[in-house]
């Protein structure tokens, strides 16, 4: 049995590529300055003495950063996912069910896995 296929042209599959690989571009330039900033916070503190606040803030500072890439390391796990089915021509169907995802979903967030309804919950109506 073959999955049926959404109707999706390949002009608006090449403009969703498109815009997938500028948001992995721009999530990955996002962790890598993230990361370099906890470099030169971690380097400056061990360069120079610094007084109690300043050591505070700068641990403040690489705490955010971190917990920020945190967030952003599934976002980039999901934009690559949405690129492999691009390539595995199952773009435009649910990861967990195989249904189709609406155009529309699929413009607003071009890396979406599911339909609405599956990643809102159970608690939803039947919205895809």
């Amino acid at each position: 049995m073959t999955t049926p296929q959404p109707a999706l042209d390949p002009s608006f599959l090449a403009s969703q590529r498109k815009r997938l690989v500028a948001l992995r571009t721009d999530l990955s330039r996002s962790m890598d300055r993230d990361a370099e900033e906890a470099r030169q916070v971690l380097s400056a503190d061990q360069d120079h003495a610094n007084e109690i606040e300043d050591l505070a803030q700068d641990l403040a500072i690489t705490d955010n950063d971190r917990s920020l890439s945190s967030q952003l390391g599934p976002q980039l796990i999901t934009i690559d996912r949405a690129l492999a089915k691009l390539d595995e021509g199952t773009y435009g169907f649910s990861d967990v069910s195989g249904l189709p995802i609406s155009i529309e979903r699929l413009q607003a967030c071009p890396q979406a896995l599911g339909t609405m309804s599956e990643e809102q919950g159970p608690s939803t109506g039947d919205v895809r």
